[in-house]
């Protein structure tokens, strides 16, 4: 793991904090150039080993994440994913995996891992930086293609489509609004000024929402919304 200070923030808001794991050295060093002001690398790593070793004791704010990454099991970035990602110090660290592969397995694989996005290595630096920017907020990011996989592998059938009709049922008509945008990526504050609530009032429903799905966060959630075409 290689630590560092990244391009200087701009003025007023702390910048976010970000580690680049990636097995290429120029891509690192390309990317970091690239990415804007708004960002701070505060580390690298090249190899699952090291990703595992760094991304805890770093506690960044986002992990830009290789899918195909050396050492470990062998489960490359999905493997970096299963073992930080669940730790309980890791709740406020988001992933967005950036690789030069667009295979629709290799989305699923770290999309289920709990990666909160999936660019490809053709993105600009200002691309990457705003996909950054949204993760950070809660958002969901793809690059356009991959959507579909995303929809395609969390797909519905006519009887998951019956089973989420009855579960819906469970829901009043403002929670499935609240549900929908949460399972979009809107951040909390966001849902209140779209729908003229308090934050404390989505707050309210998402806990309701959960508790009535019997889902744990809202990355449960997205899941949840995206395997019965809800979104």
């Amino acid at each position: 793991m290689k630590g560092g200070a990244g391009a200087a923030a701009g003025a007023g808001a702390s910048p976010i904090r970000v580690v680049i794991v990636d097995d290429h050295q120029i891509f690192r060093t390309g990317l970091r150039a690239e990415l804007g002001p708004e960002l701070e690398v505060v580390g690298e790593a090249a190899t699952v080993d090291e990703a595992i070793a760094a991304i805890p004791t770093l506690q960044p704010d986002v992990v830009l994440l290789d899918v195909h990454l050396p050492g470990g099991a062998g489960g490359g970035g999905a493997e970096v994913l299963r073992e930080t990602a669940a730790r309980p110090d890791m709740t406020r660290t988001q992933f967005l995996a950036l690789s030069v592969s667009d295979a629709a397995d290799d989305v699923v694989s770290v999309i289920r891992a709990g990666a909160r996005g999936y660019l490809t290595k053709t993105s600009s630096g200002a691309e990457v930086t705003a996909a950054v920017l949204r993760v950070h907020g809660g958002d969901a990011v793809f690059s356009s293609r991959l959507a579909g996989f995303v929809l395609d592998a969390f797909g519905a059938g006519t009887g998951e489509t019956a089973a989420a009709d009855d579960e819906l049922d469970r829901l009043s008509a403002r929670e499935q609004e609240v549900m929908r945008m949460i399972a979009r990526g809107y951040a909390y504050k966001e849902v209140a000024a779209e729908l003229f609530l308090s934050v404390k009032t989505v707050e309210t429903h998402v806990s309701n929402v959960l508790r009535k799905l019997q889902l744990s966060n809202r990355h449960e959630l997205t899941a949840w919304a995206l395997s019965r075409r809800l979104l």
